[in-house]
């Protein structure tokens, strides 16, 4: 799909109408990863080199994934990244080169995560049983927080059915779930994506994001970037995003022509083409 296929009363817009000189005034570019910066799985060197040519031009730059801690921890310290927002929200990883340290900062505390991981086992056996085909995400091991059950990764796609009764299961045993383009993701606790953020700005940049939020891009592609997507005015979708209408809660203000990693680097070349 490509942004022409956005016409009629859609607030999505095409990123070639993002005004320059809001494109001037950014500050900060925080993207999801999988499809977004991805291609079928894949970050490309192009891609990559985005994400260094805006960290070189000064701008703070954050990956904010539902992936795991394991690869969160990689990520922060040989990115060229600032942090990164890691399990939908339960922490952000920072890495201090000065001090060879790693800052984590987590939602909940070292016990409640304890808790809700024998919480969690229980979902792990219940829905794979319950929604044939469904598996537990092969990162899983990596994870301290979540629990993420595989719809398309490594298993044949699933029906939007079937990956929606997934979501139900969580949240009929009061877990939180969000589903992004490859995983559904199942968590106990309110912070998602957007909290994590806001604590990770004021805390680590002393931006405060409400003040901040026009000078601040969001890039991302599926539903549970719905947060991210409905605080930011200028946040941008990857063409992908469009195969998720109408079950996107809130949909991001711009969309670039191109999909996946090819969508980001559009993003950042229009960002560094007004600086």
């Amino acid at each position: 799909m490509r942004a022409e296929a956005m016409d009629g009363a859609s607030t999505l817009l095409p990123l070639a109408r993002f005004p320059v000189e809001k494109r001037r005034d950014v500050r900060v570019v925080m993207t999801d990863i999988d499809d977004t910066l991805t291609d079928e799985g894949k970050l490309t060197a192009a891609a990559y080199d985005a994400l260094e040519q805006l960290k070189s031009a000064g701008l703070i730059v954050v990956p904010v994934t539902g992936r795991p801690a394991g690869w969160c921890d990689m990520i922060a310290r040989f990115w060229p990244v600032d942090a990164v927002v890691g399990e939908n929200g339960a922490f952000y990883f920072r890495y201090d080169a000065a001090a060879r340290r790693m800052i984590r900062r987590y939602a909940k505390s070292d016990p409640e995560r304890a808790r809700d991981r024998k919480r969690l086992v229980e979902l792990a056996d219940a829905i794979p049983r319950a929604v044939k085909g469904a598996a537990i995400a092969s990162d899983q091991a990596y994870r301290e927080a979540d629990l993420a059950i595989d719809f398309c990764e490594d298993v044949t796609p699933l029906e939007a059915a079937d990956i929606d009764r997934i979501a139900e299961l969580f949240r009929e045993r009061g877990a939180t779930a969000k589903i992004s383009s490859i995983h559904v993701n199942g968590w106990f606790g309110q912070y998602d994506k957007l909290s994590m953020s806001r604590l990770l700005l004021d805390e680590m940049f002393a931006i405060d994001m409400d003040a901040e939020k026009e000078r601040i891009v969001f890039v991302g592609d599926s539903p549970n970037d719905a947060p991210m997507f409905g605080f930011f005015p200028n946040a941008v979708g990857v063409a992908n995003v469009l195969r998720y209408r109408g079950r996107i809660p809130a949909e991001p203000r711009w969309v670039t022509q191109d999909e996946g990693g090819r969508g980001f680097i559009e993003l950042a070349d229009a960002v560094l083409a007004a600086r």
